[in-house]
């Protein structure tokens, strides 16, 4: 079923990008960019995810993607894109709070040449912190010389680098952005509830003050994508966060988890793949321009058959 979902997720990620990048669903350049590494990671990360691993893994157990230096990068790929999937997220949340709260950074800040610096800068910087995973696994037999599969070493549980380089990696990419975000929306909406009662009071002591307000509406669908995208990530990663609290809390090895523990601690992984193949499906539901062009996208090879076939006929 998770591979299944992936595959569709995969199909909706490419004509996601495709939609986007056309630049005709009434979204600024800024949040446009920001959108389309979103969507980009996410199916960077379902191509490594699905295609490399889990489909090699069941129908292509021998294949050279299994050989130990092939799958360690396959790792630190999926790792990478795990990353860049996230801290995308938390990105577009400080820009659209940007955009909605600083009416003075706005204009240097919320531009297409900004929203670029800061995806390359994010998306180079989580390759680099992942390298140092390669070193992390060893082969789990060696057949005529070559090594076969990755196994982590145990030397990762015990020693205090490796130890200290787990931390890191769980506090920059579950703990530190699920605290950003829920910080981030919790400011964002304090200014749009106080600029509301502002602009609605303003708005009484004018004359056609029932008419609607064309700033407030973009707030509002600027505010409806961002806590979707937020919330989801946040309730998606939820259980990683609680698993990580577990087990620094009672302090026992994910090695030696009884069923119940085992089952929590999948789900919480289950529940982060998920995270990274959500994001275009809300882009869909929450914009009524991407809607429409997703629909044309989708109708447009079925009428071209139509008019093709009309055309043969006359």
């Amino acid at each position: 079923m998770s591979c299944l979902f992936s595959l569709l997720s995969l199909k909706v990620n490419l004509l996601a990008i495709v939609i986007l990048s056309r630049g005709k669903c009434g979204l600024s350049t800024c949040t446009t960019r920001y959108l389309v590494a979103m969507a980009m990671a996410d199916l960077l990360f379902i191509i490594i995810d699905v295609i490399l691993w889990q489909i090699s893994y069941y129908y292509f157990p021998q294949s050279f993607l299994h050989i130990t230096p092939v799958c360690s990068v396959i790792k630190v790929l999926f790792r990478a894109a795990a990353d860049c999937s996230v801290w995308t997220t938390v990105t577009f949340s400080f820009d659209r709070f940007v955009a909605i709260c600083c009416q003075k950074l706005n204009i240097k800040y919320c531009s297409g040449k900004t929203a670029a610096m800061v995806l390359a800068t994010t998306c180079i910087l989580f390759c680099l912190k992942n390298i140092p995973f390669y070193f992390t696994f060893e082969p789990v037999e060696i057949i005529d010389n070559v090594p076969w599969g990755c196994y982590l070493r145990p030397s990762c549980y015990t020693e205090p680098g490796w130890q200290g380089f787990d931390w890191f990696d769980t506090i920059l990419t579950a703990l530190l952005p699920f605290g950003l975000i829920l910080f981030i929306n919790a400011l964002t909406v304090r200014h749009i509830l106080v600029a509301s009662r502002v602009r609605k009071g303003l708005r009484r002591q004018c004359k056609g003050g029932n008419r609607s307000d064309p700033e407030m509406e973009s707030r509002r669908k600027s505010m409806i994508l961002l806590f979707t995208i937020s919330g989801s990530f946040i309730l998606l990663w939820l259980f990683a966060v609680l698993d990580f609290f577990y087990y620094i809390i009672t302090g026992t090895d994910p090695r030696d988890y009884n069923d119940s523990e085992y089952i929590f601690a999948e789900f919480g992984y289950m529940s982060q793949v998920l995270s990274c193949c959500t994001n275009t499906f809300i882009y869909v539901v929450t914009q009524s321009k991407l809607r429409e062009q997703f629909k044309s996208a989708v109708k447009y090879p079925f009428t071209s058959i139509i008019q093709l076939i009309n055309k043969q006929h006359n």
